[in-house]
């Protein structure tokens, strides 16, 4: 199965923002594949280094093995970064940029599931 997720929150609310990532890690350990769309404050997560920070209530902070993981890809919303003032250098180098047409295209699979956060 694909998981096709948009995720929405940011560092200010770090629980609603590591639960995409929360999801996403469980999926992957069950062979899914996962495309992770960071949209609106999510993009912030996508700064090198800031997702390390988030430490979220409860659950544990699963950023890294969603953006390590081979079965995995994460993107970051171009228009979202650039209205937040943030360039493409200022990422994880392993979050690629994309938009809602990257987002359409995973969401269209025959497999995929889309899920919002």
């Amino acid at each position: 199965m694909h998981f096709v997720i948009s995720a929405t929150y940011g560092p200010t609310d770090p629980t609603r923002a590591m639960l995409p990532f929360i999801f996403a890690a469980t999926a992957l350990q069950d062979g899914d594949q996962v495309t992770l769309m960071l949209f609106a404050d999510a993009v912030f997560s996508a700064v090198g280094g800031a997702a390390s920070k988030l430490v979220p209530v409860g659950p544990p902070n699963k950023f890294e093995d969603v953006v390590s993981h081979p079965n995995a890809t994460v993107l970051a919303c171009k228009p979202c970064l650039e209205a937040r003032g943030l360039g493409a250098a200022s990422l994880d180098q392993r979050i690629k940029l994309g938009g809602m047409g990257e987002f359409h295209a995973a969401a269209k699979l025959a497999d995929a599931r889309v899920l919002n956060f």
